[in-house]
């Protein structure tokens, strides 16, 4: 299996702690990261490389999360990539209105998750499976099939003199 066969998730967030501590989170379950600092530098991601699955703040700089989703809505092939909302803000009054024009037309795309912050690996990693239909091993055998691959790509590519001195000083010298 290679790298092409990892699911590419999208972080977008304005919180720069937040998308770090999401990249390591979903980097360690085996899937490939990138990140946005807010909706528009989201769409441009979006539209240069589509991942797999976003994962959105509602409450950002520039463009909200509920006016991406309404961006990713117009496009045809951006409609089908699935979204996972992350906020700290679904039930206080700074994202109580984005959560309400979220529910309003989203009643009817596919299954979506809302997760109030502080999210932690567990949940956002069943989410993600959940969402892309895999099970948690399967991303994690994913991510090492694809570690196994370019390793061996490496040594097939490494100087044959060089394999076995380093073999020599594996086995002690010998």
């Amino acid at each position: 299996m290679t790298t092409e066969s990892l699911k590419k998730i999208l972080i977008v967030d304005d919180e720069p702690d937040i998308r770090n501590f999401l990249s390591a989170c979903i980097e360690d379950a085996g899937f490939l990261v990138d990140t946005a600092r807010d909706g528009i530098e989201a769409l441009e991601k979006v539209a240069d490389d589509p991942p797999d699955l976003i994962t959105l703040d509602l409450v950002m700089p520039r463009l909200s999360g509920v006016r991406v989703i309404r961006e990713l809505q117009k496009n045809g092939q951006w409609k089908k990539i699935p979204v996972i909302v992350i906020t700290a803000h679904a039930s206080d009054e700074l994202g109580i209105d984005e959560v309400k024009a979220l529910s309003a037309f989203t009643a009817n795309m596919r299954p979506r998750y809302t997760i109030e912050k502080p999210v932690t690996q567990e949940k956002i990693v069943r989410a993600i499976c959940d969402v892309l239909e895999i099970t948690e091993n399967r991303a994690q055998e994913t991510k090492m099939t694809s570690e196994k691959d370019v390793i061996l790509e490496m040594i097939n590519k490494a100087d044959p003199d060089t394999l076995k001195q380093i073999l020599a000083v594996l086995n002690g010298g010998k």
